[in-house]
C-alpha cells in the first residue's frame, strides 16, 4: 500500500498585487521606460522623443508602472514629471532576476519566448490568426520583409 506523501507548507505567499507588479515588469517597453527613468526625472514629451514611441504608448505604459507603485508623478505647472519611486529596490529586484536566470542557465530572449510553441507561441515567422488560432507565415519580423 502506497503511503501518502506529506507536503511542506509553501515557502512564500502570493497575492494579486505581486502578479500586477510582475505583469508590469514583463513588458519590454515598460522595462525600457524604467531604465530611462533610472537616469533621472523625465516628462512624457522627453520619453517620447528619447525612445521614439508614440505619446499614447508612453502614457499607457507610465500609467501601468504608476499603478504598481514603480514610478511617481510630480506636477509642475502644466508639466508632469515622472521618476522611479524606489530605484534601489528596483535595481535589487532586477539583479535578483538576473541571478535567477544565470543560476538556472537560462538566457531567454523576448523574441524566442514569443515564438516558443511550449508557451503558446509558434515558430519564428508565424503568428496566430483570429480564426481558430491557426498559424500562418508572416516572415521574420526582424528582417523587414513582412508577410510573404
Amino acid at each position: 500500500m502506497a503511503m501518502p506523501m506529506e507536503s511542506s507548507p509553501p515557502l512564500f505567499d502570493v497575492d494579486e498585487s505581486q502578479a500586477a507588479l510582475f505583469h508590469a515588469l514583463a513588458e519590454p517597453t515598460r522595462l525600457t521606460l524604467l531604465q530611462h527613468l533610472s537616469t533621472g526625472e523625465h516628462r512624457v514629451r522627453d520619453l517620447v522623443d528619447h525612445l521614439h514611441l508614440a505619446q499614447s504608448t508612453v502614457s499607457k505604459h507610465l500609467a501601468c508602472l504608476r499603478d504598481c507603485g514603480l514610478i511617481s508623478l510630480r506636477s509642475e505647472g502644466r508639466a508632469s514629471w515622472f521618476s522611479l519611486t524606489d530605484p534601489g529596490r528596483l535595481h535589487s529586484l532586477l539583479g535578483l532576476a538576473s541571478a535567477m536566470l544565470s543560476g538556472a542557465g537560462a538566457s531567454p530572449t523576448v523574441h524566442e519566448h514569443l515564438h516558443d510553441p511550449r508557451v503558446g507561441g509558434g515558430p519564428a515567422g508565424t503568428e496566430r490568426t483570429p480564426d481558430a488560432g491557426t498559424m500562418r507565415d508572416v516572415g521574420d519580423p526582424l528582417d523587414g520583409d513582412g508577410p510573404r
